[in-house]
Protein backbone atom coordinates (compact mmCIF):
# COMPACT_ATOMS: atom_id res chain seq x y z
CA UNK A 1 0.00 0.00 0.00
CA UNK A 2 1.28 3.74 -0.70
CA UNK A 3 2.69 4.85 2.38
CA UNK A 4 0.70 7.01 4.91
CA UNK A 5 3.04 9.44 6.20
CA UNK A 6 3.27 10.28 9.91
CA UNK A 7 3.28 14.11 10.71
CA UNK A 8 6.60 14.13 13.11
CA UNK A 9 9.12 16.21 11.59
CA UNK A 10 12.98 16.42 13.29
CA UNK A 11 15.34 19.24 13.04
CA UNK A 12 18.99 18.41 11.29
CA UNK A 13 21.73 18.53 13.81
CA UNK A 14 22.75 21.84 11.56
CA UNK A 15 19.88 23.24 12.42
CA UNK A 16 20.44 22.79 16.03
CA UNK A 17 23.80 23.99 15.95
CA UNK A 18 23.87 26.74 13.62
CA UNK A 19 22.15 30.19 14.42
CA UNK A 20 19.28 30.75 12.06
CA UNK A 21 18.51 33.80 10.81
CA UNK A 22 15.73 35.22 8.25
CA UNK A 23 16.27 35.12 4.76
CA UNK A 24 14.03 38.07 4.16
CA UNK A 25 15.84 40.63 6.49
CA UNK A 26 18.05 38.84 8.69
CA UNK A 27 16.40 38.40 12.02
CA UNK A 28 17.95 36.38 14.20
CA UNK A 29 16.49 32.73 15.34
CA UNK A 30 14.09 31.95 12.43
CA UNK A 31 14.83 30.52 9.05
CA UNK A 32 11.38 33.27 8.00
CA UNK A 33 10.38 35.91 10.24
CA UNK A 34 6.43 36.30 10.57
CA UNK A 35 6.87 39.99 8.81
CA UNK A 36 8.48 38.56 5.66
CA UNK A 37 6.13 35.30 5.44
CA UNK A 38 3.33 37.83 5.90
CA UNK A 39 4.80 39.96 2.89
CA UNK A 40 5.02 36.65 0.96
CA UNK A 41 1.33 35.92 1.55
CA UNK A 42 0.15 39.44 1.06
CA UNK A 43 2.13 39.94 -1.92
CA UNK A 44 0.90 36.35 -3.55
CA UNK A 45 -0.62 36.79 -7.22
CA UNK A 46 -3.17 34.10 -8.89
CA UNK A 47 -1.62 33.46 -12.23
CA UNK A 48 -1.90 30.70 -14.58
CA UNK A 49 0.82 28.20 -14.60
CA UNK A 50 0.52 27.63 -18.39
CA UNK A 51 -0.63 31.27 -20.11
CA UNK A 52 0.35 32.96 -17.49
CA UNK A 53 -2.94 35.39 -17.25
CA UNK A 54 -4.32 35.88 -13.76
CA UNK A 55 -6.76 33.80 -12.80
CA UNK A 56 -9.53 33.96 -9.90
CA UNK A 57 -10.33 30.88 -7.56
CA UNK A 58 -7.43 28.86 -9.08
CA UNK A 59 -9.07 28.13 -11.99
CA UNK A 60 -8.34 29.44 -15.85
CA UNK A 61 -10.72 29.63 -17.89
CA UNK A 62 -8.55 29.81 -20.93
CA UNK A 63 -6.54 26.39 -19.90
CA UNK A 64 -9.60 24.48 -18.99
CA UNK A 65 -8.42 20.90 -18.80
CA UNK A 66 -5.86 21.98 -15.92
CA UNK A 67 -6.96 21.25 -12.47
CA UNK A 68 -7.29 23.86 -9.74
CA UNK A 69 -3.77 25.32 -9.13
CA UNK A 70 -1.98 27.59 -6.29
CA UNK A 71 1.10 28.97 -6.91
CA UNK A 72 2.98 31.46 -4.82
CA UNK A 73 4.77 33.50 -7.02
CA UNK A 74 7.48 33.60 -9.38
CA UNK A 75 11.00 31.98 -8.75
CA UNK A 76 13.14 34.98 -8.02
CA UNK A 77 13.25 37.60 -5.24
CA UNK A 78 12.45 36.14 -1.55
CA UNK A 79 10.15 33.38 -2.44
CA UNK A 80 13.41 31.90 -4.64
CA UNK A 81 15.88 32.24 -2.19
CA UNK A 82 13.85 29.96 0.75
CA UNK A 83 13.57 27.34 -1.98
CA UNK A 84 17.51 27.09 -3.12
CA UNK A 85 18.43 27.78 1.16
CA UNK A 86 15.62 25.18 1.37
CA UNK A 87 16.75 22.69 -0.97
CA UNK A 88 20.42 23.07 -1.99
CA UNK A 89 21.31 23.99 1.51
CA UNK A 90 19.57 21.91 3.20
CA UNK A 91 17.71 24.39 5.68
CA UNK A 92 15.02 22.36 6.90
CA UNK A 93 13.81 24.81 8.69
CA UNK A 94 12.18 26.60 6.11
CA UNK A 95 9.93 23.51 5.43
CA UNK A 96 7.47 24.67 7.90
CA UNK A 97 6.86 28.50 7.26
CA UNK A 98 6.55 27.28 3.14
CA UNK A 99 3.57 24.97 4.39
CA UNK A 100 2.49 27.56 6.27
CA UNK A 101 2.16 30.19 3.52
CA UNK A 102 0.48 27.15 1.49
CA UNK A 103 -2.14 26.61 3.95
CA UNK A 104 -2.69 30.47 4.20
CA UNK A 105 -2.75 30.70 0.10
CA UNK A 106 -5.03 27.45 -0.17
CA UNK A 107 -9.00 27.34 0.40
CA UNK A 108 -10.46 25.71 3.38
CA UNK A 109 -11.19 22.02 2.33
CA UNK A 110 -14.50 20.79 1.46
CA UNK A 111 -13.68 17.25 1.20
CA UNK A 112 -11.54 14.87 3.06
CA UNK A 113 -8.25 15.79 1.22
CA UNK A 114 -5.26 13.48 0.90
CA UNK A 115 -1.80 15.79 0.17
CA UNK A 116 0.39 13.79 -2.13
CA UNK A 117 4.30 15.16 -3.13
CA UNK A 118 5.65 14.38 -6.06
CA UNK A 119 8.39 12.05 -5.06
CA UNK A 120 11.74 13.62 -5.74
CA UNK A 121 14.99 11.55 -6.80
CA UNK A 122 16.47 9.05 -4.68
CA UNK A 123 20.07 10.73 -5.51
CA UNK A 124 18.89 14.13 -4.44
CA UNK A 125 17.59 13.28 -0.51
CA UNK A 126 20.94 11.50 -0.82
CA UNK A 127 23.03 14.24 -1.46
CA UNK A 128 20.35 17.14 0.45
CA UNK A 129 19.50 14.79 3.22
CA UNK A 130 15.78 15.70 3.11
CA UNK A 131 13.20 14.61 0.84
CA UNK A 132 12.09 18.62 0.47
CA UNK A 133 8.25 17.92 -0.86
CA UNK A 134 7.69 15.33 1.33
CA UNK A 135 8.82 17.19 4.17
CA UNK A 136 6.70 20.43 3.60
CA UNK A 137 3.96 18.00 2.59
CA UNK A 138 3.90 16.49 5.94
CA UNK A 139 3.57 20.30 7.83
CA UNK A 140 1.01 21.02 5.62
CA UNK A 141 -0.77 17.87 6.26
CA UNK A 142 -0.40 18.67 9.84
CA UNK A 143 -1.86 22.00 9.65
CA UNK A 144 -4.67 20.90 7.81
CA UNK A 145 -5.54 17.78 9.69
CA UNK A 146 -5.08 15.96 6.95
CA UNK A 147 -3.68 12.68 5.32
CA UNK A 148 -0.06 12.76 3.87
CA UNK A 149 0.23 9.60 1.43
CA UNK A 150 3.03 8.81 -0.90
CA UNK A 151 0.51 7.35 -3.21
CA UNK A 152 2.94 8.49 -6.50
CA UNK A 153 6.67 6.73 -6.66
CA UNK A 154 9.38 7.21 -9.26
CA UNK A 155 9.31 4.98 -11.89
CA UNK A 156 13.38 6.10 -12.47
CA UNK A 157 15.76 8.15 -11.21
CA UNK A 158 16.49 10.04 -14.21
CA UNK A 159 16.58 14.40 -14.00
CA UNK A 160 14.68 15.75 -16.60
CA UNK A 161 17.02 18.16 -18.59
CA UNK A 162 16.34 21.00 -21.83
CA UNK A 163 14.00 23.77 -21.34
CA UNK A 164 11.30 22.79 -23.79
CA UNK A 165 7.84 21.82 -22.65
CA UNK A 166 7.91 19.47 -25.74
CA UNK A 167 11.42 17.68 -24.00
CA UNK A 168 10.20 17.60 -20.77
CA UNK A 169 6.44 16.26 -21.54
CA UNK A 170 8.40 13.43 -23.39
CA UNK A 171 10.93 12.64 -20.76
CA UNK A 172 7.91 12.95 -17.78
CA UNK A 173 5.84 10.39 -19.53
CA UNK A 174 6.58 7.86 -17.67
CA UNK A 175 8.79 9.16 -14.46
CA UNK A 176 6.08 8.45 -12.18
CA UNK A 177 4.01 5.49 -11.37
CA UNK A 178 1.41 4.47 -8.52
CA UNK A 179 2.32 2.84 -5.25
CA UNK A 180 1.67 -0.81 -5.08
CA UNK A 181 -2.05 -1.11 -3.89
CA UNK A 182 -3.28 1.91 -3.71
CA UNK A 183 -6.61 2.44 -3.70
CA UNK A 184 -8.37 6.10 -4.78
CA UNK A 185 -10.71 7.27 -2.24
CA UNK A 186 -13.78 8.28 -4.34
CA UNK A 187 -15.18 10.60 -1.73
CA UNK A 188 -11.75 12.75 -1.26
CA UNK A 189 -9.84 14.91 -3.44
CA UNK A 190 -6.23 14.72 -3.33
CA UNK A 191 -3.66 17.90 -3.66
CA UNK A 192 -0.60 17.52 -5.39
CA UNK A 193 2.29 18.90 -4.46
CA UNK A 194 5.94 20.48 -5.77
CA UNK A 195 8.15 23.10 -5.33
CA UNK A 196 8.66 24.43 -8.92
CA UNK A 197 6.38 24.76 -12.02
CA UNK A 198 8.82 24.91 -14.81
CA UNK A 199 6.98 23.90 -17.92
CA UNK A 200 4.57 21.63 -16.00
CA UNK A 201 5.55 18.22 -17.72
CA UNK A 202 5.77 16.75 -14.23
CA UNK A 203 2.58 17.73 -12.39
CA UNK A 204 0.47 16.96 -15.56
CA UNK A 205 1.97 13.71 -15.86
CA UNK A 206 1.72 13.15 -11.91
CA UNK A 207 -1.61 14.08 -12.17
CA UNK A 208 -2.83 12.01 -15.35
CA UNK A 209 -1.70 9.19 -13.61
CA UNK A 210 -3.43 9.81 -10.33
CA UNK A 211 -6.73 10.51 -12.74
CA UNK A 212 -6.10 7.33 -14.05
CA UNK A 213 -6.52 5.26 -10.79
CA UNK A 214 -10.38 6.43 -10.36
CA UNK A 215 -9.14 9.76 -8.65
CA UNK A 216 -12.43 12.14 -9.57
CA UNK A 217 -10.80 15.45 -8.00
CA UNK A 218 -7.25 16.96 -7.87
CA UNK A 219 -5.98 19.74 -7.19
CA UNK A 220 -2.38 21.26 -7.46
CA UNK A 221 -0.03 23.70 -5.43
CA UNK A 222 2.93 24.78 -6.23
CA UNK A 223 6.02 26.80 -4.65
CA UNK A 224 6.92 28.76 -7.43
CA UNK A 225 6.91 29.15 -11.09
CA UNK A 226 10.05 29.45 -13.59
CA UNK A 227 9.53 31.30 -16.27
CA UNK A 228 11.10 29.80 -19.24
CA UNK A 229 12.21 32.19 -21.97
Amino acid sequence: MPKKVKNTTFPSPFDLIAPLSCRGCGTIGTALCNRCKNYIISNHTAICPNCKEPIINAKCQKCINLPPTYIIGERQDLIGTLIHDYKYNSIRALAKPLAEILDEILPPFKSPTIIVPLPTISKHIRLRGLDHTLLIAKHLSKLRNSECSQALVRAHDTVQVGTDHKTRAKQAQNAYTIANRFIPNPEASYLLLDDVWTTGASMLSANKKLRATGVNHTTIAVLALSRIN
